[in-house]
């Protein structure tokens, strides 16, 4: 792993595949996207609150989970931004579970680093582009729609007065342009709130917020949290990569078989482990994500090809 991104995971691991990327996490140009993966070659993007088929272009709120496709989705980066929590005393804090400090050593030091945060609408407008779409195809439907604005992202009120066949023109799918249109108008309306206005609300309330938009699931928001806004106490248990380090850290797995779905830790077992690391479980998730590049390394001791992060 490098640059301060972990490995993330499909569901459907027989899609597993390595994905470079240089400033986002799934696009090398783009200097803003999603869940940069300091992963290695053979490991997977995750699905972002998608449908099930990567073939539809509808946004839904399902869980990543239950989701056995991958998209890329902007907002999560290994940027510059000094965390606005104190690491060392999250990892002080984090070592007394055991197993959990055992996995701090393997993985080595915490070295996230947030992305450019944006505004929540622009954050979310990307985030409904990049869904459901392979890296390079959604950040040329991206460019195409930034081109429409002058290279900039739309503002709400410009986004609303766009005739519906231009959106399309782009690549902009109808179920994408309802979910963006939704997010305009919620922008208007206050439910989406302002950059300074998120930052003094919990979490939870972010989460209800942003949640109310179509194609929005809790999972993106927990990721932009996580990623962009710096918070420190996100446990996404609904992310593949989340369950699946949790059990590769704290259950007895069979040694003769892949990890199986049945394997994976049900929410509430997560939350009661998790209690202990409060109020550092984002902390405590960027290592189980870790984990599981620990693991697929650890399968592949010949590869020579070191881990490549995606550098949002």
């Amino acid at each position: 792993m490098r640059d301060g991104m972990p490995i993330v995971h499909t569901l459907n691991q027989k899609q597993s595949r390595v994905i470079g990327v240089k400033v986002g996490y799934f696009h090398t140009n783009h200097c803003d996207l999603y869940l940069t993966s300091t992963c290695c070659r053979k490991a997977a993007l995750r699905f972002a609150d998608g449908s099930s088929s990567a073939k539809t272009s509808s946004p839904s709120r399902s869980s990543p989970a239950n989701s056995p496709s991958a998209t890329l989705l902007p907002m999560i980066h290994n940027g510059r931004a000094t965390l606005p929590y104190d690491s060392e005393a999250a990892l002080a804090h984090l070592r007394r579970d055991k197993k959990l400090a055992a996995l701090i050593e393997r993985a080595g030091p915490f070295t996230l680093k947030l992305g450019h945060t944006g505004t929540p609408f622009t954050s979310l407008l990307e985030s409904i582009l990049y869904q459901q779409l392979h890296g390079k195809a959604a950040a040329t439907i991206h460019r195409r729609v930034r081109a429409m604005y002058g290279e900039d992202d739309p503002s709400p009120h410009a986004l609303l007065s766009t005739p519906e066949e231009h959106l399309r023109a782009a690549g902009v799918s109808g179920n994408k342009i309802k979910a963006l249109r939704d997010l305009a108008s919620r922008t208007l309306d206050g439910t989406v709130p302002t950059l300074d206005a998120i930052h003094a609300m919990p979490d939870a309330e972010v989460i209800a917020r942003l949640t109310e938009v179509r194609g929005i699931g809790p999972w993106t928001v927990e990721m932009l949290l996580i990623f962009r806004l710096g918070r420190p106490d996100v446990l996404p248990v609904t992310d593949y990569g989340v369950r699946k380090g949790f059990a590769l850290t704290f259950q007895r797995l069979p040694k003769k078989r892949a990890l199986a779905a049945a394997d994976l830790p049900k929410p509430e077992v997560m939350h009661q482990r998790a209690q202990r690391w409060a109020p550092f479980r984002s902390v405590a998730s960027w290592y189980l994500w870790r984990a599981c590049d620990l693991a697929a390394k650890a399968a592949k001791p010949e590869d020579p090809q070191p881990a490549k992060p995606p550098s949002l």
